[in-house]
C-alpha cells in the first residue's frame, strides 16, 4: 500500500507540472471565434498559445505563438512554438493593412519600422516617418535586417505567401508573425483576427468591441438582400502582365459579392485566395457579365478610354459596352487600410454598386461608375 501510495503520488506531481488548459469556458475556443478559420486560442496557466493553420495545408500548423507576460520570466516546460513577450514593443509591419489595424488599437506608438512606407497611408504612421520615430526599413523582400537590429526590433509581423521564406531576417531570432488573416474565406472571419492581434497589446476588450461593431453592422447590412433580390453577375479585377488573377470562389471577396446581392461569375473557382487565369478563359466566360469591378493605383482616376489604352481587347465585354464598371483607386482612397476591420464599409459599397435602390441618397466610400 506505501508503494501504491508513492506512485500515485510521483504521477499526481508529474502531472501538476505539466501545463493545464483553462476550462473551455475560458477559453477562446472555436465555439467563441465564429467566423475565422485560421487561428485557435487556448489559455494556460501562465501563457496563451494561439496556433495559426497553414491556409494552404490545413491538415498543418503555419505557426504556433506562445504568448508569455514580458514582466515574468518565461514559463519552463513550453511546448514547442514561436515566443512572443507580451505587451509587444519594438515592432517592424511589412503590410500597411496590419498597421492600420495596430492603429486602430492605439498602439502606433510600438512600431519603430515599417516596410515601403509609400503604400502607408495611415495618418500616424506618415507623422511617425516624417518625425523620425519609425524607419523606413526598406522593401518586404529585402528588408534592412542592420536597422531592425540597430533599433532593437522585438516582433515583425508579415504577411505569409505559400512556399515563401523571409531570408536574412530568419536568422535574427525575432520572432516573426505570420499574419494569414488576408486567406480567410468570410469577411467577418477576417475582421476577427483583431481579437489575435489585441493579445499582442492586451487589448483584448479593445478588439472585441471594434469586431463586434462592425459584425452588427455588416449583419444589418447584409439583411438588405432578401431571397427575391434580383441579382446581378459581376467579375473582378483586371489582368497583370500575361495572367488574370481572379478571386478564389472561397475567398472573402466571393463570399462579400455574395452578401451584397450579385452572382459572382468565378464562383466555382476552388481556393480562398486568386487564381491566374489566361484573358481568353475570362472573356469566353465573362464576356456577358452584368457588371464588372476594378481596383487600381494611380494619381487620376481610370476612364474608359484608359481601360481601352491599357489592352484594347477589355472593350469586348458586355460590362464595357454597357458603361457598367465601376472602380476603386487605391491610390486616392484608404481601401486597404480600412476593409479588413471594416468590411461593411465595404459591403455598403458593393450593395450601392448592384442595388442602388437599396441605399438612397449614399455616397460611396470607394468605388465610383467609371467616366468615359
Amino acid at each position: 500500500m506505501r508503494y501504491i501510495t508513492c506512485l500515485l503520488l510521483t504521477f499526481l506531481v508529474v502531472a501538476c507540472s505539466q501545463p493545464k488548459k483553462s476550462h473551455p469556458e475560458d477559453s477562446l475556443s472555436s465555439d467563441t471565434i465564429r467566423y475565422a478559420q485560421g487561428f485557435t486560442v487556448y489559455h494556460f496557466n501562465d501563457y496563451t498559445s494561439v496556433e495559426v493553420r497553414d491556409p494552404w495545408d490545413s491538415t498543418r500548423l503555419l505557426q504556433r505563438y506562445l504568448l508569455v507576460d514580458r514582466d515574468r520570466p518565461v514559463p519552463g516546460n513550453l511546448p514547442k512554438g514561436t515566443i512572443v513577450q507580451v505587451p509587444a514593443q519594438n515592432i517592424v509591419v511589412y503590410t500597411s493593412v496590419h498597421a492600420a489595424i495596430i492603429d486602430q488599437l492605439g498602439e502606433t506608438g510600438r512600431i519603430i519600422g515599417v516596410c515601403e512606407p509609400r503604400y502607408m497611408d495611415t495618418p500616424a504612421i506618415q507623422e511617425g516617418l516624417k518625425a523620425g520615430r519609425i524607419a523606413d526599413m526598406g522593401e518586404a523582400t529585402a528588408p534592412n535586417v542592420e536597422m531592425m537590429i540597430d533599433k532593437g526590433a522585438e516582433l515583425v509581423i508579415v504577411s505569409p505567401f505559400q512556399n515563401s521564406g523571409y531570408g536574412p531576417v530568419e536568422k535574427l531570432g525575432i520572432p516573426i508573425l505570420e499574419g494569414a488573416d488576408y486567406m480567410e474565406s468570410l469577411p467577418l472571419g477576417r475582421t476577427e483576427w483583431i481579437r489575435f492581434y489585441g493579445m499582442l497589446f492586451g487589448k483584448e476588450k479593445v478588439a472585441d468591441s471594434i469586431f463586434r461593431e462592425t459584425e452588427k453592422s455588416y449583419l444589418d447590412l447584409k439583411k438588405l438582400i432578401t431571397a427575391d433580390t434580383p441579382r446581378p453577375t459581376v467579375i473582378s479585377e483586371k489582368k497583370f502582365g500575361s495572367s488574370w488573377f481572379m478571386p478564389a470562389g472561397d475567398s472573402y471577396i466571393a463570399n462579400m459579392y455574395a452578401d451584397a446581392g450579385a452572382d459572382y461569375v468565378f464562383r466555382d473557382l476552388p481556393g480562398a485566395g486568386s487564381t491566374p487565369l489566361a484573358f481568353e478563359a475570362v472573356l469566353d466566360r465573362a464576356i456577358h457579365a452584368d457588371m464588372w469591378l476594378v481596383k487600381y493605383n494611380q494619381s487620376e482616376d481610370m476612364t474608359y478610354g484608359d481601360l481601352r489604352a491599357e489592352y484594347t481587347p477589355y472593350e469586348n465585354f458586355d460590362a464595357f459596352k454597357n458603361r457598367r464598371i465601376y472602380s476603386c483607386n487605391t491610390g486616392l482612397v484608404p481601401y486597404y487600410e480600412e476593409f479588413p476591420l471594416h468590411p461593411d464599409y465595404l459591403l455598403k459599397d458593393l450593395i450601392w454598386v448592384f442595388h442602388p435602390e437599396l441605399l438612397p441618397g449614399y455616397t460611396p466610400r470607394y468605388y465610383r461608375k467609371m467616366k468615359e
